[in-house]
Order: C-alpha cells, then structure tokens, then sequence
C-alpha cells in the first residue's frame, strides 16, 4: 500500500475514502460534498485544493481507490494459493466479509456510479470503464497461464459475474448469490477451458 508522506496526501486521501464509503452507503448522487467535509473532517478549503474539480473529480478518486482495492484482493488471492478454487474462495470471502460487515451497503460503487452518474458524467464515465479494465486485465494476466483461449472473455465474464451477483446479494441481502457466482467462477476458471475460442 502506498505510504503517505505529507499532511497533504493524508487530508486527499481522507477525503477520497469518505466520498467511497458515502458513495457506498447512498449513491453517487447522495454524497453530496457537505456530507464527505462532514464524514471525513477536513476544511472546506482543503477539498477545493485537492480536488479543484469539484465532485466529479472527488468521485473519480474514490473509482480509482475502490479498483485499487480490489485489483490488490485479486492479487492477494493469486498469491495465496496455486488453485483455481482457493483463489476464487479467498476473493468471494473478502467480498462476502465486506458485504456482511457493512449490512449489506457496501456492495461495488462502481456499478453504483455506473448507473447513478456514468452516462452523464465523462469523467466518472471514464473512471468506471479504466477499473473494470484494470481487474479484466489483472483477471486476464492470470488466466493466462493455463488457458489457451479467449482469457479476455472469460475474466471480462468473470468481473460481470461478480458485479452482478454484489447487486443480487444487496437486494436480497443474502450471501447466497456470491456463493452461486463462486461455484460458476470456479467452472469458468477450470484449467484448460477453452471457452470463446482462441483470440
């Protein structure tokens, strides 16, 4: 993780954190800048200066951060084992903790910005497509090894997998449908699956 060196960098990081965990427990349209000065402590002036783009360029920090966070629990899954199915157990476990731990609200923000501001906005547009690029790639990178097909096309599945069954889990506010994307990852991640074709 990246250490911060100056006052500066942690009162920036702060603010982005709050806007993620707003953004998290109301949409993107209902963390308004008011609540993240609130929730996150810091002046008023301070926000401009970090963030001179107002909301959009706040909430397209707290994008960044929430893909390097899951691009890091991807990472950390591959470390931690050489199977498919520890790596994909290890991955759904941290989302079912984050799940469970948040009463259900913490779910995926950006699926929430996604759908709440994506279309209107360029650059949370663009922030939401740079991180499931960045998690299809690391996906990518992965299935690499032992795959001999479209390894693009089954981590792009696998992403909307996931995303997919974060909505399904919070609208039931059950676990049940990770544990169902799981038990799908784990087929689609068999080594030697050639599903797609070669690219």
């Amino acid at each position: 993780m990246t250490t911060l060196s100056t006052k500066g960098d942690a009162t920036r990081q702060r603010l982005t954190e709050s806007m993620l965990q707003l953004i998290q427990d109301k949409g993107y349209h209902g963390a308004g800048l008011t609540a993240v000065l609130e929730h996150s402590g810091a002046p008023r002036g301070s926000l401009y200066y970090h963030f001179p783009g107002g909301k959009s360029q706040l909430g397209s920090a707290a994008i960044v951060l929430t893909a390097e966070q899951f691009r890091f629990s991807i990472t950390e899954g591959i470390a931690m084992t050489d199977s498919v199915d520890g790596f994909v157990d290890a991955v759904v476990e941290g989302l079912t903790g984050q799940l469970v731990g948040s009463d259900f609200r913490a779910a995926c923000p950006v699926a929430a910005v996604t759908l709440d501001a994506g279309s209107g906005d360029a650059q949370l547009r663009a922030a939401c497509r740079d991180a499931y690029a960045s998690w299809i790639a690391t996906l990518q990178a992965y299935l690499a090894s032992s795959h001999a097909g479209d390894t693009r096309g089954l981590a792009t599945a696998a992403v909307c997998l996931i995303e997919g069954a974060l909505v399904v889990c919070r609208a039931q506010r059950s676990t049940e449908p990770l544990v169902s994307a799981a038990r799908a990852l784990k087929l689609l991640f068999e080594p030697g699956n050639t599903q797609g074709g070669d690219r």
